[in-house]
């Protein structure tokens, strides 16, 4: 954090913060209500949120019940822990509007649980005399009180002044978290890593059932849901290593027909299976996985991306012929 926005001496109490406080949320998406619920289990009160949309509302209501629908600026008259909980693009001006209306308190722990952003984001707050903290849940929210019980050990991305970490880390312990500390600095890569593995994996998913259920398959879901646990499982322990399937096989004749089937039947998903081949043949190479001798027409068929046999016979590709003691799936 630059020296000019250091937090300063901190009040009496901080060092035996999270001592009870009473809790608001400005912004009653998925995310706000289910980490105020938390805490409210852990002995917090919540005590204002604040929500514009119906969706917001009913959220609010059900898993904050009795907690009465406020303006922001009145969620942090009220509240000693507000939870900042917007979109990524909506937290700057949120917060410079906040503090540009005296809203902020000196001593008030300001919240926002946004991947991208560190501290630096609460920087008007600050000056404002907050102490700003940034948790971000490494978890998919469905608005419901599901998400309650799935804090139980997740991950929350912790980034703190040093003088307030253990603050910080304790309120995600008492949510059944588990904190992990992240440098200003490494917000944006790490956001980016939890994106890719999350936000693009649904995408994927939704993907695959689609062709599925074109190819006549009844129950995408069913046929997929212990195929993908063993991918998801396999790779967590052994990384690259996990990688099966034609491309790390090095079969160019399958990868150039599903190519060929995507562009007739779903030429929309033609490019990411593209990509995500291209990306799966460059770790299987430098794994090791993929052989140099299947690779050459493999990335042939990748690099020209019409899906066409790029020379083969539709059998196997270039190098089926030779290719029969890769026999291992």
């Amino acid at each position: 954090m630059n020296a000019s926005h250091s937090p300063g001496p901190l009040p009496p109490d901080v060092e035996a913060r999270p001592a009870r406080l009473t809790v608001g949320v400005v912004g009653a998406g998925r995310v706000g209500p289910a980490l105020a619920a938390a805490l409210r289990m852990a002995g917090h009160r919540p005590v204002a949120a604040s929500g514009v949309s119906d969706a917001s509302r009913r959220r609010a209501a059900a898993l904050l019940p009795d907690v009465p629908l406020v303006e922001p600026a009145e969620v942090l008259a009220r509240a000693d822990l507000v939870l900042l909980t917007v979109p990524d693009d909506a937290l700057p001006d949120l917060v410079t509007g906040l503090a540009g209306t005296g809203a902020v308190r000196p001593g008030q722990l300001l919240v926002h649980t946004s991947g991208r952003y560190g501290t630096g984001v609460l920087a008007p707050a600050l000056r404002a005399g907050a102490l700003p903290l940034a948790l971000h849940p490494a978890m998919t929210f469905t608005g419901t009180s599901v998400d309650v019980q799935r804090l139980a050990g997740c991950s929350f991305g912790v980034t703190a002044p040093q003088e307030l970490r253990m603050a910080a880390e304790a309120l995600v312990i008492e949510m059944g978290g588990e904190p992990e500390w992240i440098e200003e600095s490494a917000r944006p890569l790490y956001h980016a890593g939890l994106a890719i593995g999350a936000n693009h994996l649904v995408t994927l998913v939704a993907q695959s059932m689609e062709l599925l259920r074109a190819s006549g398959v009844a129950e995408p879901g069913r046929m997929l849901g212990p195929l993908l646990g063993a991918a998801l499982d396999n790779a967590l322990r052994s990384g690259d290593a996990a990688l099966t399937g034609p491309v790390a096989r090095g079969d160019a004749g399958t990868v150039a027909a599903h190519l060929a089937e995507l562009r007739a039947h779903a030429p929309e998903m033609a490019a990411s299976y593209l990509a995500m081949a291209r990306a799966t043949a460059d770790r299987a190479l430098a794994g090791g996985l993929l052989k140099a001798e299947f690779a050459e027409a493999l990335l042939g068929v990748l690099a020209d991306g019409t899906g066409g046999t790029g020379g083969t016979d539709g059998t196997g590709g270039p190098g089926a012929a030779g290719g029969g003691d890769r026999g291992e799936r």
